[in-house]
This record gives structure tokens, C-alpha cells and sequence, in this order.
């Protein structure tokens, strides 16, 4: 992500693209959680300038004193090699510090930071282009988060006023076509040159079996017909654990939809708004998107398969620096499967587990994907609020199946 300019650029680029995703906020958006899997903004404010301190400034400068030895407990996720921490649920009791002090210590850590990269040792650059990257991970979780927060209030704020020009109601999507591949030996994972996650590799060889995919995301208009068709109330449909999720959690409907008079609306950061048929479907569970794909007589993709048809597409999509703040319109036709990358992370029937012969790094920073690789599935592409730069085709997103606040959707696939 820094080809092009140089490192401390980087920094400053990334640092304030966060600091610039706050602007629209009020001084008590900063302190919001809505459930236990969520963070408020000031959290990740402070989380992500604490992992710079951490893991960069106190291992380049060992005679660094910390901004303040209690932000390590307040501010460590889950980093159990670093010390104690404070649990994921109670994050949204941290009143002090104020978000005042949270600046404070951005600009301090900041600082220590651009003189460090002035001549930054190999490890600095190493560690450094890890945090910007991690960084960038938590501009988008910062807009998931603040989301479903908002969309809990009664009141219904919205990060940004809506805009006009959207797109047109009542436009249908895009038939879909089918791409179709051979059977082959494939080569899977980053394949080097640049920076890539740790679970990203080994790259390595796997037989993959003809299959065809879809030309397009899943769109509003299929998830609004699996309504209309009683999709979740057929358990027919459903696997066994997103039956017993879709009736414990109370699910008739994807993540923030509403039934009005008729008419299917949904909230979004600019507040509610008509669902529109063309646009790509997003906040589903793995378990909706399983069973979506199951009532339309297909399937999800494996990783493997998503990889291999990703291989001829662009890294064009609608990214964060869109600031569009929702699934972008629909692609126009063309050879490949369109809207590969960026407007909706989608869900893989893979599930997280490493690669062949793939070892976590040794150290705290070994914590960072390693031990995630239990009951968690793979998400591939990006959605509209991850940053252009972040991404590459082997990239490997990864959540629980019943996980719906992310911006997530699915693309069909068959054998």
C-alpha cells in the first residue's frame, strides 16, 4: 500500500483518513456500542494508535515511555502476550479518557512516529506498513460499528445527510450470466511483492473443479422474491445451525430492512431509505447467504473458486475513498464476473483454517490471524467502505457465520 510514495506519506495519508471518517460526529458518537462484538469510535481511535506505540515505537526505542501505562489495558484488544486487557463487551464504559485526551494521544504517538520514519530501521518499515494496514481494517469496522449503533437509537441518526442523485427506484438488476471455468490445478495465495497477512500464504497448489459463477453479487431484488417465497420460515432452506440461529435471534429479514406499508426500506449511514432492487444485498449472516443460495438451487463459492475467477478481474469496485457509504450501482456487462471488489464483502463456503504448511509468526503479532482459524468463514472482494488500497486478490476477510452488522453479502455459484 505504499508503492508510490514513501512511507511516512503513507502514515500521515492513513492516520488522517480515520481522523477525516470522525468529522461528522458529535462529541457522543465517539462513545457508542450497541452489542458486545461492536467497539465505540473512540475506542478504535485509540486502539489503533496504541498498536503503533506497541508494537513500533516501544520496540524501536526501548527508553519510549508510554503516553500513559493505562491505555495498554484500555486499548489492547486482544493481544494476550502484551498483557491483561479489558473485555470486548465493556469497551463502551470508557468515559475517560475524553475524546479530547484520545487526540492528544494520536498526536503525541504521531509525532514520535514521523521522526522514527525519517530513517526507519527494517523493522520500523515492517512493522509500520502492518499498522497502517491494520489501521485501515479499523476505518472500516469503525463505520460497521458506528452503524448498527445508530441503527439501535430510536431516533434513527445519521452519519451524513442523504444525498440526492442516488439510484433510481425501481431499476431491476442485471439478469445474471454464468462464468464458467475449467477443472485445474490451481496457484492459491499471495503470490509476493508487496505486502500480503500472514494467512495469505503459503501459496500453494489445489485442484479445483470445474465450476461457474455468477455474474454478479446477490441483489435486493432476489433477497426481497426469498421473502415474498416465506425463504425464512422454510427450514428447508436453512442449515441446521442458521435454522437454530434465524429462531433464536428472531430473523424475518436481512439486517436493518423494514417493512412499511408494503415497501421494503432499510437504514444505511445516511438514514432510512427505500431498498433498491438493483443494488447488492448486504448485512447477511453466512447462514442467510447459504440459505439464499440453497432456495436459488446453487450455492456459495468455495475461496478457492472465488480466487480463481478473481484472477482475471480488476481491482475496480466501489471502494471508501468513494465516500458513496453504500453498495455502488450496478456494473455494466462484461467478460468477467463484474463487482468482484469492493460494495460487499462475500461470504466463501470455505472455512477459516491456515493454508498448507502455514505457521503463525512468533511474538504477540503471531495473535493477529493465527488463532481466529475456529468457527469462522471466509469473506473475499471488499465492500464500499474498505480502502481501495487495502485490498488484493488473495486477501482473506474472516467472521462468525452468524455475524450480520459487516458489510457483507454473497455471489452464487454451481457445479
Amino acid at each position: 500500500m505504499t508503492e508510490g510514495k514513501g512511507l511516512r506519506g503513507a502514515y500521515d495519508t492513513v492516520r488522517a483518513r480515520t481522523e477525516q471518517l470522525c468529522a461528522p460526529l458529535h462529541v457522543e458518537d465517539y462513545v457508542v456500542q450497541s452489542m458486545p462484538d461492536a467497539s465505540p469510535v473512540k475506542w478504535h481511535l485509540a486502539h489503533t494508535t496504541w498498536f503503533f506505540e506497541t508494537f513500533v515505537l516501544t520496540q524501536a526505542c526501548r527508553d519510549c515511555a508510554p503516553f500513559d501505562p493505562a491505555f495498554n489495558y484500555l486499548f489492547n484488544s486482544y493481544y494476550n502476550a502484551v498483557g491483561e486487557r479489558l473485555p470486548r463487551p465493556r469497551r463502551g464504559l470508557i468515559t475517560r479518557p475524553t475524546v479530547a485526551e484520545v487526540y492528544r494521544y494520536r498526536a503525541h504517538v504521531d509525532s514520535a512516529m514521523r521522526r522514527l520514519l525519517s530513517a526507519p530501521s527494517s523493522l520500523v518499515a515492517e512493522r509500520t506498513v502492518l499498522g497502517l494496514n491494520h489501521e485501515q481494517q479499523h476505518q472500516e469496522l469503525l463505520l460497521t460499528d458506528l452503524k448498527h449503533a445508530f441503527a439501535c437509537n430510536p431516533l434513527r441518526p445519521t452519519y451524513l445527510p442523504p444525498r440526492q442523485g442516488g439510484a433510481s427506484l425501481g431499476r431491476a438488476p442485471a439478469p445474471v450470466r454464468w462464468c464458467s471455468y475449467p477443472a485445474a490445478l490451481r496457484w492459491l495465495g499471495h503470490a509476493g511483492g508487496g505486502f500480503a497477512y500472514d494467512n495469505e500464504g503459503p501459496r500453494h497448489q489445489a485442484f479445483v473443479h470445474a465450476f461457474s459463477l455468477a455474474s454478479r453479487p446477490l441483489a435486493n431484488a432476489e433477497v426481497r422474491t426469498f421473502l415474498e417465497d416465506g425463504g425464512y420460515d422454510r427450514p428447508e432452506c436453512w442449515l441446521s445451525d442458521g435454522w437454530a440461529a434465524r429462531q433464536a435471534q428472531g430473523w424475518s429479514a436481512p439486517l436493518y430492512w423494514e417493512e412499511r406499508d408494503g415497501h421494503w426500506w432499510h437504514f444505511t449511514l445516511e438514514g432510512m431509505a427505500p431498498v433498491e432492487d438493483a443494488e447488492a444485498a448486504c448485512h447477511l449472516s453466512y447462514y442467510e447467504a447459504d440459505a439464499l443460495a440453497r432456495w436459488a438451487g446453487a450455492r456459495l463459492p468455495t475461496e478457492a473458486e472465488w480466487e480463481t475467477a478473481a484472477l482475471a478481474c480488476p481491482l475496480e469496485g466501489t471502494f471508501l475513498e468513494s465516500e458513496r457509504f453504500r453498495p455502488g450501482p450496478p456494473c455494466t456487462e462484461a467478460g468477467h464476473p463484474a463487482q468482484m471488489f469492493g460494495d460487499v464483502w462475500e461470504w466463501t463456503a470455505s472455512p477459516y483454517v491456515g493454508y498448507p504448511g502455514y505457521r503463525p509468526p512468533e511474538g504477540a503479532l503471531g495473535e493477529y490471524n493465527g488463532k481466529f482459524m475456529c468457527n469462522q468463514f471466509v469473506l473475499r472482494g471488499g465492500s464500499f467502505a474498505t480502502p481501495a488500497s487495502h485490498l488484493r486478490r488473495s486477501y482473506r476477510n474472516f467472521f462468525p457465520p452468524d455475524a450480520r452488522w459487516q458489510f457483507a453479502g454473497a455471489r452464487l455459484a454451481r457445479d
